[in-house]
């Protein structure tokens, strides 16, 4: 019997309809790249918009709603961002990114809940971290969101310092500068507070990114009212971005310390206007957020015309954010 091709050719309809299937699915990939740099940017309305376009059910449902989730986690919507992230894992329990995000969003909802649901959600919080590690140990994100459950956590909670060290020694091997940043609130959790400060400084000396944790440094001496050496380790983490054009989350931390103590505030304005002329924005930092806080600063220092103008550009990027709604009322 003659073998004939023709017998393995695919009706033109269902080629058709697979590379239309194909086509699509692409669109959607190229459409979350394009919320996810929304997000980094602090366009919270222009992510949303993007992610609402997409078609339910679609080959990229769990990415986009995880996506969503941190979205409504930068605009402080708590309830609504779990609920997206709890819709992330149930779609795709296998992805340890999406089990990190959840124990967020939780974690945020059990430090505003009462005492009963408080206890409720901080065991889902620890269930959700724990697995986040589980799935991917080498995570160093989820390790440390872990270290500091354990760490905060009472042990009724699954928490305890002895189980916060044990993800430090976990840390050391993927990520010694966040292991030493661990071991240092473990130790001021235990009131050591000269080992904590050697922690941190341990941490500066061996991060590719000292910027950060000049910022870590400073708000720990802000907490112990060691002034001086606040305004010391802020300069420096202003001189340590300004050679690291990765650092912008640095340069919002800081100015936030600066903010808290009301301390030069024309510096903290400095460090957010580099933080937002800067290329490395993220969502760790929103910059509808750092417009708002610029606007305050500005608002204080006699710059009207700018506060107003940062107000705007703060609205125009999340008009849902509570904060900035109060300011345009």
């Amino acid at each position: 019997m003659r073998f004939s091709f023709r017998a393995l050719q695919v009706p033109a309809g269902v080629l058709g309809a697979a590379l239309s299937v194909a086509g699509f699915a692409q669109a959607s990939k190229a459409t979350l790249a394009q919320a996810d740099a929304a997000l980094q940017a602090g366009e919270a309305d222009k992510a949303l918009a993007l992610i609402g376009s997409l078609p339910q059910g679609g080959a990229n449902s769990a990415e986009a709603r995880n996506l969503k989730c941190r979205v409504q986690f930068t605009l402080q919507q708590w309830d609504s961002a779990a609920q997206e992230c709890a819709q992330a894992v149930r779609l795709d329990d296998q992805n340890s990114g999406f089990h990190m995000w959840l124990g967020r969003a939780l974690g945020e909802k059990a430090g505003r809940a009462s005492f009963i649901s408080a206890y409720s959600l901080g065991k889902q919080v620890r269930a959700e971290f724990e697995q986040a590690v589980r799935l991917d140990p080498h995570s160093p994100s989820a390790l440390t969101d872990l270290g500091f459950f354990y760490r905060d956590a009472p042990a009724v909670m699954g928490g305890g310092l002895d189980k916060a060290e044990g993800v430090a020694a976990q840390l050391d091997r993927v990520e010694p500068a966040r292991a030493h940043q661990l071991r240092a609130d473990i130790a001021e959790q235990r009131k050591d507070y000269g080992a904590a400060e050697r922690e941190l400084k341990q941490a500066i000396a061996v991060s590719a990114h000292p910027a950060f944790q000049w910022s870590v440094l400073a708000s720990f001496y802000q907490r112990r009212e060691r002034w001086p050496e606040m305004e010391w380790a802020i300069h420096n983490c202003v001189t340590a971005a300004a050679r690291d054009k990765t650092a912008g989350v640095a340069l919002y931390d800081g100015a936030g310390v600066l903010i808290k103590t009301q301390r030069d505030p024309a510096l903290a304005a400095k460090m957010l206007q580099d933080y937002l002329a800067g290329n490395s924005k993220t969502d760790e930092a929103p910059a509808f957020v750092a417009h708002l806080r610029l606007a305050r600063l500005k608002q204080n220092l006699g710059d009207t015309a700018g506060a107003q103008q940062d107000q705007a550009a703060a609205f125009a990027m999340a008009h849902e954010f509570r904060p900035t709604q109060e300011l345009r009322h």
